[in-house]
């Protein structure tokens, strides 16, 4: 089976971005809502917590099971999945004095922790969030701070899990990829054998068994997701797909 991430998507802006990120490091990845996460396999190397417009003090805010996760496996979480790990473990989020929201620097980063290498001090980061953590429980050690966000970043001590209140994955973090790069390849230990072209052949493959000798309609809009699925289709199914143009005006059926 392909090694991957898994990418637990609490509403983020942000989520798509990690994925790309990680798509970028030749690891492959995949998002799923927080509260339909798929079992737990071998080849599941590491787990994501993304952002969220919730806030963790919300009566209705996601609220994940980690139990076989958090402690088993390699976890990072970002931005509202830091502050979750600290609200929900025995720490203290509250509402922010002043909204963070925007560029700050690091003014300490721990050069020992496996995530922070190549993250220099002083490294611009994104902040977009407006609570903060004001504490963390005992066994949680502190990699990294700005002037204004001490528990920026946290470890926490016998475990692969990790936190951060800055979002890594966006352009204006300068040391994002740097940052995903640790925690994909030293923590998760993933390969980077993962390629656009090797997902193409594997959906072929996987089609072509699910599919066999059946027909396929398929509703052709003539967007970008719908002209993937048709070339992929194609590719494992040939004549027997039938495409449905679905234009403003007219249907037409066509086949590719």
């Amino acid at each position: 089976m392909q090694e991957m991430i898994l990418i637990l998507d609490f509403g983020s802006q942000y989520t798509q971005l990690i994925a790309r990120r990680l798509r970028e490091l030749n690891t492959y990845c995949e998002i799923h809502p927080w509260n339909k996460m798929p079992e737990l396999t071998s080849n599941i190397k590491g787990v994501i917590l993304s952002g969220s417009p919730f806030s963790t003090r919300d009566e209705n805010a996601p609220n994940p099971d980690l139990s076989q996760i958090k402690g088993k496996i390699p976890l990072l979480g970002v931005c509202f999945g830091a502050q979750y790990m600290a609200h929900n473990f025995g720490g203290v989020v509250e509402p922010s004095e002043t909204r963070e929201y925007g560029r700050a620097n690091l003014s300490f980063v721990n050069s020992a922790s496996v995530l922070m290498q190549n993250v220099d001090e002083h490294s611009q980061v994104w902040m977009s969030h407006g609570d903060t953590i004001k504490k963390v429980p005992d066994n949680y050690e502190v990699i990294c701070s700005t002037h204004d966000v001490k528990y920026a970043g946290y470890h926490i001590s016998g475990e692969d899990t990790y936190g951060i209140q800055f979002h890594p994955e966006v352009y204006h973090s300068k040391d994002g990829m740097n940052l995903l790069r640790n925690f994909v390849v030293d923590i998760c230990h993933c390969a980077q054998d993962w390629t656009p072209n090797a997902f193409v052949d594997t959906t072929v493959n996987e089609l072509k068994e699910k599919l066999g000798d059946d027909s396929v309609i398929l509703g052709l809009s003539g967007g970008v997701d719908s002209t993937v699925a048709a070339v992929l289709l194609h590719k494992a199914i040939g004549k027997n797909l039938y495409c449905i143009f679905c234009g403003q005006r007219f249907t037409s059926k066509k086949r590719i």
